[in-house]
């Protein structure tokens, strides 16, 4: 049987309906990690955003690419539905990836 990869797509948010991220990873924990700890030099951590408030995944990289751009091009609006779909609490789902 062969291994299949698993990809993420995923938003961070500095705080409820603050700003967000979207990122794409092969290894969700350790890229939330990453922008947690502040090691990622950049957007996450010049505006101080750690909070993963959506995900999804896929076993196909190229829509998993697709999906990222698409919803980079989302409309604020979009991106806020999303999440309260998604996670109407807007919890921190780092800790229940464990």
């Amino acid at each position: 049987m062969k291994y299949e990869k698993e990809y993420f797509v995923y938003i961070l948010a500095s705080y409820r309906n603050g700003t967000l991220y979207i990122g794409l990873t092969n290894n969700l924990i350790r890229r939330v990690s990453e922008h947690k700890s502040g090691i990622i030099k950049g957007f996450t951590k010049k505006y101080n955003i750690k909070m993963l408030v959506y995900y999804e995944s896929t076993n196909d990289i190229f829509s998993a690419i697709t999906r990222e751009k698409q919803m980079k091009k989302w409309n604020r609006k979009w991106k806020l539905e999303l999440i309260e779909k998604f996670n109407p609490n807007w919890e921190d789902l780092y800790y229940k990836l464990f």
